[in-house]
């Protein structure tokens, strides 16, 4: 697990390739393309970066019909292939390689040759440009796969699927980027991308090969919830991938820039739900829950937005906290814990510190619907946290007077929730995705994010391209 983490690509490094747009996935149904003939059922390769959202939940990133890449429930790694009589497994080991790093993309090559001779030369798997060699897990029977045996991929009867199994089963709810197959080919890792000379990360590179006859691209250049434009193949085989009962939309958090999503890791109460890319979450049960950011800031000038869409009772707060915090900002014992947040009803900024206190901001309520503008400071000799509502600025406070932790310290956005009755749900737009609706398609002066309104001057989108620059 640390190999991977260590290895899994931030999006930091500088590359001469950039990848504008992913797919983001909130857990329906994916896409799928059906081939018009046979390919080669023996010989191919699927390339692809992942950024999870979710952990600890069965999810299917690519497949055919009965075959599957998937993420198994304790986040160790699994393809099952099927041979139309008889499923063989390829898993990672399932007590100690696992994929639980929602801050970063990892890469993941699967290779068949059923071709080769040797026996383990017929199926590789590579993470982040390195050969997986690692122990097996109990239940891999991929050893006793024969020389020229085919499986379902590429039988003209079944369907390629992205991001989900068959129809209600086993949805990613995550992000998708540079998916690549290649028909009757068998590349290695170094065909999609290189380690950065300087830091020895892996990166992507273009793609430069052949397809073959039922192979794909997918960029997700197109915004279009269509065949046509999310779901068009640029490999120039012309295989547009149709929805299988919903489009992903398309995101700037890519493998070449990363943003900040809300972690599974770093959330408080089981009862809650994250989804739609780490952009949402959701409880029906009483009490609070909260999560935090991915990634976290020590200097630098940042903006993010957060919309109560369902407050249910009269906090929702937005602020920051530091690593220890337990992630609400009521409930639990805070004498090690550190937070500032704007609560909403009577519009109160809360000061948590080992204890608890308020000062009225003044100014109407925040309401349902209404959008929080958040605008941290640390770079200035006063550190300063300001929320705004609608664009409108309600709250300013000096983040240094409230504990001198947030001067020295990561901090890392976060919001909580109490739910008083029903189901309760806030969304975060930390400028990669979001799920609530955009009319003015604001970015920050770099570029960078697309947010309802700009941030303020000399703020920016906490992804990695800016962490470089300004982090």
């Amino acid at each position: 697990m640390e190999t991977l983490q260590r290895a899994a690509n931030a999006g930091s490094v500088s590359t001469g390739f950039d990848i504008d747009n992913s797919a983001a996935f909130g857990g329906a149904n994916g896409i799928q393309f059906n081939p018009s003939s046979d390919g080669n059922r023996k010989t191919w390769t699927v390339s692809l970066w992942v950024k999870r959202s979710e952990i600890s939940v069965e999810t299917t990133i690519f497949g055919a019909t009965n075959t599957a890449m998937v993420f198994m429930d304790s986040d160790w790694f699994r393809f099952h292939l099927y041979t139309g009589s008889a499923t063989y497994y390829y898993d990672t080991d399932n007590t100690g390689t696992v994929f639980r790093d929602t801050s970063a993309w990892y890469h993941l090559v699967f290779q068949c040759d059923t071709t080769q001779a040797v026996a383990a030369n017929r199926t590789k798997l590579y993470i982040n440009g390195a050969l997986y060699t690692g122990a097996r897990g109990g239940a891999d029977t991929s050893a006793n796969i024969t020389q020229n045996m085919e499986f379902d991929i590429n039988d003209n009867t079944q369907n390629f699927n992205l991001a989900y199994f068959y129809a209600g089963a086993e949805q990613l709810d995550g992000y998708l980027s540079e998916v690549n197959f290649t028909d009757g080919v068998a590349n290695d890792a170094d065909a999609f991308g290189e380690y950065d000379e300087d830091s020895g990360i892996w990166k992507p590179k273009a793609y430069e090969g052949s397809y073959g006859t039922n192979g794909f691209y997918l960029e997700f250049k197109e915004s279009a919830g269509s065949a046509t434009g999310i779901g068009l193949d640029t490999s120039g085989n012309g295989h547009n991938f149709s929805t299988g009962g919903a489009y992903p939309s398309q995101s700037t958090d890519t493998p070449t820039n990363n943003f900040a999503t809300m972690s599974p890791l770093w959330k408080y109460a089981t009862s809650s739900t994250l989804s739609n890319g780490g952009t949402y979450i959701s409880t029906s049960t009483a009490g609070w829950t909260g999560a935090k950011s991915s990634i976290g800031v020590q200097n630098g000038k940042w903006y993010w937005e957060v919309k109560s869409t369902n407050v249910g009772w009269s906090l929702f707060p937005a602020g920051i906290q530091t690593a220890n915090e337990a992630y609400t900002i009521s409930g639990n014992a805070h004498s090690q814990n550190t937070t500032i947040a704007l609560g909403t009803g009577s519009t109160y900024i809360k000061y948590v510190a080992g204890s608890e206190s308020s000062v009225s901001t003044g100014g109407a309520s925040m309401d349902t619907d209404n959008i929080t503008g958040v605008a941290l400071d640390l770079d200035s000799a006063t550190k300063t946290l300001k929320w705004y509502r609608n664009n409108s600025l309600i709250g300013t406070v000096n983040i240094v007077t409230v504990s001198a932790s947030f001067g020295n310290q990561l901090v890392f956005p976060f919001s909580s929730i109490y739910a008083d009755s029903g189901t309760v749900f806030i969304e975060y737009n930390y400028g990669g995705y979001t799920t609530f609706s955009i009319s003015s398609a604001a970015s920050d002066a770099n570029g960078y994010g697309t947010f309802e309104y700009a941030p303020p001057s000399g703020y920016y989108a906490l992804c990695t391209k800016n962490l470089a620059e300004f982090g």
